[in-house]
């Protein structure tokens, strides 16, 4: 069951409109369950899978919580071991059995080929980085162990965001669910413009893109000009910027139906200035959740408030350049079991790394200097990271980058015109928003008939060109992940 489809809307509607009718223990039932029927609509011998990792980290939390020292340790190890020790079975056992495969095939060893046949279980990325979030913050004393088992069950796994996220902590889900709301229809109509807001660009905007990356990817890396890498870059970009942000979006909105605020997960990416100013604004609970459980940790750096903000001590550059160089390449693999993904993490390590070392010569210019400077550098450098993320191979991926340094072949174009202009007319499409976005509102909020009327004619727009693309044939991208 996807979003992009009437039988997610048809399950949201019914259980929405059950969930403020019942009582507070029936509404904490009826949201367990259902969150497993729409995972079970998928696959459903994959939920004993989801539900092991959710029973596992219940009980260690209530023993750690109980215990001292180094059994508390022990049981920290036990949940973090478990729950990567069945990620890396679905997801990467195969990856690396191939390439362990390979490589003694190099080196002489004559060994017979098998095949794995192992189905990658629908948001373990997602549900397992929550329950390792759980443990961990049980284990740092940030938050108690929840008793209520079906309430922590919810934590996990409730349906809008148990796909592809956000990746939620418990502090910010258990504490909302534990209280019976009262109905606000303030929250229906916000949680409703979020999931037309993400019907919209999912179906009108991503779908529409995706033909058109994918023919551009099919063209051998050889036969592209520069103009068509950059051209393909933008244009996955947006693809893959409007299909995620509009998974957020629903999800989001889908929570709020509930009387539930979600962090937001996108704050327009692309206008960043800095590679940090990026992964402030793009996937910002995966990005926090590894700053907080991978990259810190990993640089020594202790943190003794609640949000991970205030830093314990200082680190040497050193150990801080080799954490950032291992949570990277981490990260890569997170997204996906292949060299192309690992390429994609190491480009932005490097990038980070970098900006870290030209940023301190440039403290001293004008502000809006700087500000025009770092997004000139950052936006096409963001853009073309995704070269890998898209493409079949580390080769194919390679070629292209190297093709923008191929002076010669920017005055080629080598793909259909169409593709070109709506690149360009995306890539202005977006700033104008954003400049809308900004402006507007507070303009509108001084003439209230204006207001009124031109989010009448926003919503009529959007719902029109909902119906008239609507399509549940496209998968979300990150439902890979």
């Amino acid at each position: 069951m996807i979003f992009n489809s009437l039988t997610y809307l048809l399950l949201l509607f019914v259980v929405v409109l059950l969930y403020w009718v019942l009582s507070y223990r029936l509404r904490i039932l009826l949201v367990f369950f259902s969150s497993l029927v729409f995972y079970g609509f998928w696959r459903i011998e994959f939920i004993p899978v989801m539900l092991f990792s959710v029973l596992m980290d219940y009980f260690i939390a209530l023993r750690m919580s109980h215990s001292q020292g180094v059994l508390r340790k022990r049981y920290l190890w036990m949940s973090v071991s478990i729950n990567l020790g069945l990620l890396f079975y679905f997801k990467y056992l195969i990856f690396f059995t191939e390439n362990a495969l390979s490589i003694a095939t190099l080196i002489g060893y004559d060994i017979d080929p098998f095949a794995l046949n192992i189905i990658l279980p629908l948001g373990i990325s997602f549900y397992t980085f929550q329950t390792i979030s759980y443990t961990v913050d049980v284990y740092r004393e940030r938050i108690k162990p929840e008793k209520d088992f079906v309430l922590y069950s919810c934590y996990v796994t409730f349906f809008p965001q148990l796909i592809a996220g956000p990746i939620l902590r418990a502090n910010e889900v258990i504490s909302q669910f534990k209280y019976r709301k009262k109905f606000q229809i303030a929250d229906i109509t916000t949680g409703a413009k979020r999931i037309l807001y993400g019907m919209f660009l999912k179906v009108v905007l991503a779908d529409n893109i995706s033909p058109l990356v994918d023919e551009g990817f099919l063209m051998p890396a050889q036969q592209m000009s520069a103009i068509d890498v950059w051209t393909l870059s933008f244009l996955f970009g947006f693809q893959i910027y409007f299909d995620f942000s509009a998974y957020s979006h629903i999800a989001i909105g889908s929570a709020r139906l509930f009387g539930l605020k979600f962090p937001e997960n996108f704050i327009f990416p692309y206008i960043s200035i800095s590679p940090k100013d990026f992964w402030r604004r793009w996937h910002i609970s995966l990005s926090s959740w590894i700053r907080d459980y991978l990259y810190l940790p990993l640089a020594g750096v202790t943190a003794h408030d609640k949000s991970c903000g205030g830093l314990g001590k200082i680190v040497t550059s050193n150990k801080k350049s080799a954490a950032l160089i291992v949570t990277w390449l981490l990260m890569g693999l997170w997204h996906g079991a292949s060299w192309t993904f690992v390429l994609w993490g190491l480009f932005h390590a490097i990038f980070i790394f970098l900006y870290r070392i030209v940023s301190k010569m440039f403290l001293t210019i004008n502000d809006n200097i700087k500000y025009l400077l770092g997004f000139a550098i950052t936006l096409p450098l963001v853009m073309l990271s995704w070269i890998p993320f898209r493409s079949e191979s580390v080769e194919s991926a390679i070629t292209m980058w190297l093709k923008v340094f191929n002076f010669s072949s920017y005055t080629v174009f080598g793909m259909r015109e169409n593709t070109y202009l709506v690149t360009a007319i995306l890539t202005l499409g977006f700033f104008i928003t954003y400049a809308v976005k900004s402006r507007l509102p507070k303009f509108l909020s001084r003439y209230p008939l204006a207001y009124v009327i031109s989010n009448s004619l926003i919503f009529s727009f959007m719902i029109t060109m909902v119906f008239v693309f609507f399509n549940s044939t496209q998968q979300f991208i990150y439902f890979q992940f």
